[in-house]
Order: structure tokens, then C-alpha cells, then sequence
């Protein structure tokens, strides 16, 4: 049974496809340019090399990660046992990038999704961390039927490696998004998951929201941060009027984290988008962690969205 013939249109299902592979053309375009400030008349492009000597077109620890969370969907489902297995398996591959609280997490060798959180509820210090939202893409698509299960997965997907209650919003608020842009092609998502929050949850983001709107990467500098990570890129995806090249292109001019600030708002502008949005050359040079294309992104997207995978 296709995609179609449980309701998607094929805007819709090019959406989806966009979901995953607009996350890893990010995240590849941002791999070059982590962890520097590019000037205004550098040209942006997808190159390679950076910190960690990427291919060209080779995506970083973001997709790597989405990508387990993926493997761990089918329609309706998160499998979070299935998820922290693909993420010591990942873990075990010894990657050259990993961000210092998911290492933290994942180096206890814990077996099992309550053991994962144990570890990461454990934690203590600066635990809002962006390296959970990097990798929530995906959920959105398993609950396409479904906004509170959305929004259950989300958290608890989080939860496995970062125990923070703006890291878990973030996840929750960002997969919201997506599953409404997939759906509708607007970005309403992100404001309407606000609609039926918590109050204390609404009256922490939606001023953020409004600052990143209004302001410029200056405002909101540390991006490794769950917190400046979303507004870094939603300042992007609403300056660029969700335009994606040029979306991903000032989150890379934002600087600092620039692989991944790219992987968040690709994953949105994917999802509003589609895949027809991503420029071809870009999509024929993604690969990365565990031998995969954009193809096999694809194909799992397939499997997720299928009511029989």
C-alpha cells in the first residue's frame, strides 16, 4: 500500500521526502563552515572539509543520529528501544564528531531506552543541549495521523540522551512543525503547538519566537544551545520566507554550530517545501553514516510514511 493510498497527496508525499533529505543537505552544507563566522562576501557552498575533514556532500553526527531515530519509526510507532540500540551501534562506529552530552549519555554503555534516560536524567550542569532537536526530523513523519502522539514521541525520543525540559520543548515544538508542514505546507506548525501548551511552555517561546523574528544572529549567539539553535533557525526560515537554499545558507552565515542550526531549519524548509526544492547537485552528493545516499533517505521516508512498512 503507497503513501497515496492512505491519503497523501504527491505534494504532500514530496514534502515528506523532503523531511530527511532537506536535513542532510543542511547539515552537508553546514559541515564545511562548523564553528566559523563566514563573512559577508564568502560564498556559501557545498564543500566539504571543516573541523572534522568532511567528504563533500557527507553529512555529520546530526543525520547520522535523525537516522536512528528513523530506523526506530513505522507508522503510528517509536520504537525507543530500537532507537538507543541504533544509537550505540552509531556510537560503537567511533564518529569523528559526537556532541559532549550525547557522549556523555551513550559512553555508560547503558542497554535499553530506560537505562539511556536514566543516564541522561542523571546529568547535571548545562543539559539543554541542541543535540536532540538535530535529530527529531523524522518522528514527524510516524504521526502524520496522530498530534499527540507526535508530541509524546518527540519528548521521549529526547529524553533519551538530553533531560531537559527546553530541549524536550523544542523536540516537541519543532516535530509539531514539520507534521504540519508535511501536511499543509505552512509553517503555522511551530505557533499552533504553542496554542495548546502549557502556559509557562508558551510564555518562554513565543517571546523567543518573536525575538528571533524581529532580531539577528547577534541576539541569539550560542547556537550549541537547544534555545538559540531554534531561533537561529527560525530567524533563517522567516527571513528567507522558507526559501530553502537561502534558508540554510544564512543559517551558515550565522556561524558556530553551523551544521547543525542548517540540519534543523532543513528539516522544516524540507517539510514546507519538498524535496523539489533542494537543488539537485546537492541531493546527488549527500552521503554519510552507515554507508547511505539520499536515496536510502528517501526509501525510509517511503517505509515510515506506508501503513505497511
Amino acid at each position: 500500500m503507497t503513501p497515496i493510498e492512505r491519503g497523501l497527496t504527491e505534494t504532500q508525499r514530496d514534502r515528506a521526502a523532503g523531511v530527511l533529505v532537506g536535513t542532510a543537505a543542511g547539515d552537508a552544507l553546514g559541515a564545511g563552515y562548523e564553528f566559523t563566522y563566514p563573512t559577508a562576501d564568502m560564498p556559501i557552498f557545498m564543500k566539504g572539509g571543516g573541523t572534522f575533514n568532511w567528504a563533500l556532500g557527507e553529512w555529520t553526527d546530526d543525520t547520522s543520529m535523525a537516522l536512528c531515530v528513523a530506523e526506530g519509526l513505522t507508522r503510528g510507532r517509536a520504537d525507543l528501544d530500537a532507537i538507543a540500540a541504533g544509537f550505540m551501534r552509531w556510537y560503537r562506529s567511533n564518529p569523528p564528531d559526537i556532541g559532549n552530552q550525547t557522549r556523555t549519555v551513550l559512553s555508560a554503555g547503558t542497554v535499553g531506552a530506560a537505562q539511556m534516560a536514566d543516564a541522561a536524567a542523571r546529568l547535571t550542569g548545562r543539559t539543554g543541549g541542541n543535540g536532540s532537536l538535530m535529530r527529531t526530523a523524522p518522528v514527524a513523519l510516524a504521526f502524520l495521523d496522530d498530534l499527540e502522539g507526535c508530541i509524546d514521541a518527540a519528548g521521549s525520543i529526547s529524553d533519551l540522551t538530553h533531560f531537559d525540559v527546553r530541549a524536550r520543548e523544542a523536540c516537541q515544538m519543532w516535530s509539531v512543525g514539520i507534521r504540519h508542514a508535511v501536511l499543509t505546507g505552512s509553517l503555522d506548525g511551530v505557533r499552533l503547538f504553542l496554542d495548546t501548551a502549557p502556559a509557562s511552555t508558551i510564555d518562554y517561546w513565543s517571546p523567543l519566537l518573536d525575538i528571533a523574528e524581529t532580531g539577528s544572529p547577534a541576539d541569539f549567539p550560542n547556537n550549541g544551545w537547544v534555545v538559540h539553535a531554534v531561533q537561529t533557525a527560525w530567524w533563517a526560515i522567516t527571513t528567507a520566507g522558507a526559501d530553502l537554499p537561502q534558508t540554510l545558507e544564512l543559517c551558515v552565515r550565522a556561524g558556530n554550530d553551523t551544521d547543525t542550526t542548517a540540519a534543523i531549519a532543513g528539516g522544516l524548509v524540507g517539510a514546507t517545501r519538498g524535496i523539489s526544492s533542494i537543488p539537485a547537485d546537492w541531493v546527488d552528493l549527500l552521503h554519510g553514516y552507515p554507508g547511505a545516499t539520499a536515496a536510502d533517505l528517501r526509501a525510509l521516508t517511503d517505509k515510515i510514511v506506508n501503513i505497511n512498512p
